[in-house]
């Protein structure tokens, strides 16, 4: 009998950097403050150790979430304004279409629905430039109140 041949290695694996980047970046999605407040601080602290900005990106875009679910509105505005300069800056416009959609709900928590609506469409645009159908069509339904 043939030995099994391994796969390829096209890359390295995951480390825990990555995967608490992922685990909070999840817990975003999910809207789970607990989660949140488990695994932001540990992506913050691995990214900040290595240097890493887009990960340092993505916990502040969790930190601002964590703070924005506990109607912590000045924190979550400071860490999403940070997240949004740092996706800015590695023009990564997918990340910015998110990161201004949670902007979006902020300004909603606070009743500024103008403002909102002004997040929505700036991600809808940068969503529609991209093609990414998932995203524009959530962004959508958000404009049109569902």
């Amino acid at each position: 009998m043939e030995k099994p041949v391994a796969p390829t290695k096209w890359g390295s694996s995951p480390t825990a950097q990555d995967l608490y980047a992922v685990f909070a970046d999840l817990a975003v999605r999910e809207r789970d403050e607990k989660a949140l407040r488990q695994y932001a601080p540990l992506a913050e602290e691995m990214a900040v150790r290595a240097g890493h900005p887009l990960y340092q990106a993505i916990a502040h875009r969790a930190w601002g979430m964590a703070h924005r679910l506990v109607g912590e509105y000045a924190e979550a505005e400071e860490r999403l304004t940070q997240a949004l300069a740092s996706f800015q800056k590695l023009a990564t416009r997918w990340q910015m279409g998110r990161t201004l959609c949670e902007f979006a709900e902020l300004a909603l928590a606070q009743g500024d629905t103008g403002a909102a609506r002004d997040y929505h469409t700036r991600a809808l645009t940068l969503f529609e430039e991209m093609r990414a159908a998932p995203d524009a069509a959530r962004t959508r339904a958000a404009l049109s109140g569902g």
